[in-house]
C-alpha cells in the first residue's frame, strides 16, 4: 500500500508510508473489537436484569391442595412491563406442561437440556420473527413424581444494541480526532528527524569542486555514518585517482616533450642554410626515429589506459597461454633478428593439459609483448656476442599455478630498483636502452586484472652480467574458472 506514491522513491515518503499503513489498518479492526467488546458489555445489566426477573417470578410459583398455582401480583405484573424499546414476555408451565400464565408462545428450551433446580440459565433464540434474550429456570415442586415447573422471561434486544452503539460512540468519536492528529504529528517529527540529512545536503551543495576532504561523520545521526564512512571512502579514492592522473599526465607530458623537441630541432636543421644532401638525410633519420619514438610512447600510453579501464567489465574467456605466447614470441622474431638476440620458448605446448585459463586473450598477449619488448631493449647483443631471451609457460598441476616467465641475459636490475620499474615512467638508471618507463607498468596492470602476481629475480645471482627473470603467476582462482 503506498499511500504517497512518486516516481522516484522518496526515504520521508517510505517511512511515512510504514508508519500510517498499520495505523490505517488498525483502525477499523479496532472499531470491530470494539463493537464486540460494546455488545458483551452492553448484554450484562440485561441479563442480571432478566436473571432477578426468572427468579422473582418463580418465587410466585405454589403447590395448593395438589395443584401448582402461580399468582402475579400487580407489582410484579410492573417489572414485566413493556418500554418504550424492548418488549417483555414471560411463560410459566406447569407440571403437566400446561401453561400457568404468560406469553404461550414462547419457545422452549431446548429438549436434550438437562433441568438444573434453582439455575437460571440464558439463551438466544427469537420470537415472531424477533431476535430475544431468554432466561430461564426450571421450580422444583412438593408433589410426589411431579415434573419441576418452566418459568421463562424474555426480552427483545433492541435496548441492548442502543448501548453498544452508544458506547462505540463515545469511543470511536474521539478517535475521529485522534488520529488526524496523529498523522499531523508524526508527519512534523519525521520532518523533525530528517533535517540532519537536509543539513547534510547542504553542507555537501556548499563545497567547491576542488574539495575532496572527508565529511564530519561525527555531525550526522549513527544511521547515516556508515553511508558517510563510504562517501568519503570514495572521496579518498577519487582523490588518490585525480592525483593518479595528474601525475600521469605531466610525466606523459614530459616523456613526449623529448621526441617532439627532437623532431622540432631536426626539422628547423633539416631547413638552415646550407645544408647538404647528407646533412639532411641525417635530419630525416633523426626525425624518423623520433617520430617511431613517439608513435611507441603514445601506443603505451593507450595500452596502460585501457588495462586500467577494463576492470571487473573485462570479458573473459577460456585461453591457451602457451598459444597466446608462442604467437606473440613469432612476432617479435624479426625484431630479435635484427638484434641478433638468440629468441626462443620452452615448456608447456599448446593444448596440454592444465595451460588454460580465464582472461581476456587482447590484454594477455599485450602482458607478453611488454615483456619480450623490455628484455629486447635492455639485453645487449651483438653478431660476435648474441644476447639470449628464454620465454616459458610452466604448469604446476597440484600447486594449480600456471607461470609465464621471461628470462634475459642481460644487466639485469639493482635491488633497489626492482619496486620502482613497475611504475609509470621510471627507467632504470645507467643504461642506454630507448624506452617509454611503462611497459612493466602496463604488465602489472595487466596481471592485476587476472588476479596475478608478477615477480622479478637474476637470472645469474652472483655472475656478471646477472641477467632477469620476469615471473607472471596465475593462480587457481583464474585458471579454476575455465574448468567451469
Amino acid at each position: 500500500m503506498n499511500i504517497f506514491h512518486n516516481e522516484q522513491r522518496s526515504l520521508f515518503g517510505e517511512i511515512l508510508d510504514w508508519m500510517l499503513t498499520p495505523l490505517l489498518l488498525l483502525w477499523p479492526v479496532s472499531l470491530i473489537l470494539t463493537w464486540l467488546i460494546a455488545q458483551g458489555i452492553a448484554a450484562k445489566p440485561f441479563d442480571r436484569a432478566l436473571e432477578y426477573n426468572v427468579g422473582a417470578l418463580a418465587q410466585l410459583v405454589t403447590v395448593s391442595n395438589h395443584r401448582v398455582q402461580f399468582n402475579l401480583p400487580l407489582p410484579a405484573r410492573e417489572l414485566l412491563r413493556a418500554d418504550d424499546s424492548d418488549t417483555v414476555y414471560y411463560q410459566v408451565l406447569g407440571a403437566q406442561g400446561e401453561l400457568l400464565s404468560g406469553e404461550r408462545d414462547l419457545p422452549l428450551p431446548p429438549e436434550e437440556e438437562k433441568a438444573v433446580f434453582g439455575e437460571v440459565r440464558i439463551r438466544d433464540d427469537e420470537i415472531h420473527g424477533v431476535e430475544i434474550k431468554v432466561a430461564y429456570t426450571w421450580v422444583k415442586l412438593a408433589l410426589p413424581g411431579a415434573r419441576p415447573v418452566l418459568v421463562q422471561v424474555a426480552e427483545t434486544m433492541e435496548k441492548r444494541a442502543v448501548l453498544a452503539t452508544e458506547i462505540v460512540k463515545g469511543v470511536m468519536l474521539p478517535q475521529f480526532v485522534i488520529l488526524p492528529m496523529a498523522v499531523l504529528l508524526v508527519w512534523l517529527a519525521l520532518v523533525q528527524a530528517i533535517k540532519p540529512l537536509n543539513q547534510l545536503e547542504e553542507r555537501i551543495r556548499a563545497r567547491k569542486p576542488d574539495d575532496l576532504s572527508p565529511i564530519d561523520a561525527q555531525a550526522v545521526p549513527l544511521e547515516v555514518a556508515p553511508l558517510v564512512y563510504s562517501v568519503n571512502d570514495l572521496l579518498m579514492r577519487l582523490k588518490d585517482s585525480i592525483a593518479t592522473q595528474k601525475r600521469f599526465l605531466a610525466d606523459a607530458a614530459h616523456q613526449l616533450k623529448t621526441p617532439l623537441a627532437g623532431l622540432r630541432m631536426q626539422a628547423d636543421l633539416a631547413q638552415r642554410e646550407g645544408a647538404n644532401a647528407e646533412a639532411l638525410k641525417q635530419s630525416l633519420r633523426q626525425i624518423g626515429r623520433s617520430s617511431i619514438r613517439a608513435t611507441h610512447t603514445v601506443n603505451q600510453l593507450l595500452a596502460l589506459a585501457r588495462a586500467e579501464s577494463s576492470g571487473s567489465a573485462m570479458p573473459r574467456s577460456s585461453c591457451d597461454l602457451a598459444d597466446l605466447t608462442m604467437a606473440v614470441v613469432r612476432d617479435c622474431v624479426p625484431r630479435a633478428i635484427e638484434k641478433h638476440v638468440d629468441l626462443g620458448y620452452e615448456g608447456t605446448q599448446p593444448g596440454a593439459q592444465g595451460g588454460q585459463l580465464a582472461g581476456n586473450p587482447t590484454l594477455l598477449k599485450e602482458l607478453i609483448r611488454n615483456l619480450l619488448d623490455n628484455a629486447l631493449n635492455y639485453t645487449p647483443s651483438s653478431a660476435a656476442k648474441p644476447g639470449v631471451i628464454t620465454v616459458r609457460v610452466l604448469t604446476d598441476p597440484f600447486g594449480k599455478t600456471l607461470v609465464l616467465q621471461v628470462e634475459d641475459s642481460g644487466p639485469g636490475v639493482p635491488l633497489a630498483e626492482r619496486e620502482l620499474i613497475f611504475q609509470p615512467f621510471y627507467r632504470a638508471l645507467g643504461t642506454e636502452a630507448d624506452g617509454s618507463g611503462l611497459g612493466l607498468p602496463i604488465v602489472m596492470e595487466i596481471a592485476h586484472q587476472h588476479n596475478a602476481t608478477v615477480s622479478m629475480e637474476d637470472t645469474r645471482s652472483g655472475q656478471l652480467p646477472p641477467g632477469a627473470r620476469f615471473s607472471v603467476r596465475f593462480f587457481a582462482e583464474s585458471t579454476a574458472a575455465s574448468a567451469t
